[in-house]
């Protein structure tokens, strides 16, 4: 049986997809910087000479992104050329529901795929809810009791990360998987007001929703050091939220897995312990 391999297996979808195929009693490999075992391999996007032992024997592989990469089409190509040369049937993108098929960043990829593999599924999630737990927002949850963000009073059906691995871990291994794109989200929209109200719930203590504009928020994202390319587009899509463009929810999760998506209130249930103030 040929294997799966799992690029951005330390990250936020990836060790989630890993714990899932591991449940369904199978051993992906991992693809990571730095290897960490037998079922890893040293992996770089920009060296390949790493991607030859990474694709031996795999049929199919979870394509997340080089981090921060605003074009990466061209950074991730020698490498999906290379995947298909060696008998990779099936690949499994994590895209973002913002961004379509031919259009800006993994959208190129997704016109890629589509044109060049035998099997292909794009994921194409919203924001995720741990963006508040684990990254982007929860330093200054804990820090400032705050959420920035240029969002104004748009709605997000907000998804959990452990549902998006719950859907790839499918498409990567059911053999009548159809290919096509899978807009995912939560079961409800929420504004970022409504986030703030959640999250300050579950940590016992008020949480603010701090308004900025795109421009501001752009700005902000560059002094914590993001390209100055992606952060006015990851700006960009806090303005698109306010406009409305991620006010919808779609039951994806539950076709394909066959449960409920989780509620946001799931989440802040389950996260709580996140958002602790740290004891001097």
């Amino acid at each position: 049986m040929s294997r799966i391999l799992v690029t951005g297996a330390s990250g936020k979808t990836g060790r989630r997809v890993v714990e899932h195929l591991v449940g369904m009693g199978i051993q992906p490999r991992l693809a990571l910087r730095t290897a960490k075992g037998p079922d890893s391999v040293r992996f770089d996007w920009t060296a390949p000479e790493t991607h030859p032992k990474a694709l031996d024997g795999v049929g199919a592989v979870y394509l997340v992104a080089p981090p921060g990469a605003v074009d990466p089409l061209s950074v991730m190509l020698p490498f999906l050329q290379r995947a298909l040369q060696s008998g990779v049937t099936r690949f499994v993108l994590l895209s973002a529901s913002s961004l379509e098929e031919g259009g800006p960043m993994m959208g190129q990829v997704h016109a890629w795929l589509r044109s060049n593999s035998p099997s292909w599924i794009v994921l194409r999630p919203t924001w995720f809810m741990q963006n508040f737990s684990e990254q982007q927002h929860l330093p200054t949850i804990v820090g400032e009791d705050a959420i920035y963000s240029a969002t104004g009073d748009g709605q997000v059906g907000f998804i959990d990360a452990e549902d998006i691995a719950a859907v790839a871990a499918v498409a990567l291994t059911a053999p009548d998987f159809q290919s096509g794109e899978l807009i995912l989200t939560g079961p409800e929209t929420l504004s970022y007001d409504q986030v703030a109200t959640l999250v300050g719930q579950a940590a016992g203590r008020k949480i603010q929703h701090r308004r900025l504009s795109e421009a501001q928020m752009a700005e902000r994202f560059v002094t914590f050091g993001v390209p100055e390319g992606f952060a006015i587009g990851l700006a960009a899509m806090d303005s698109a939220i306010a406009a409305g463009a991620e006010d919808r929810t779609t039951d994806n999760v539950t076709r394909v897995t066959g449960r409920p998506a989780s509620t946001f209130q799931d989440f802040v249930t389950r996260s709580a312990g996140a958002w602790a103030k740290p004891v001097s």
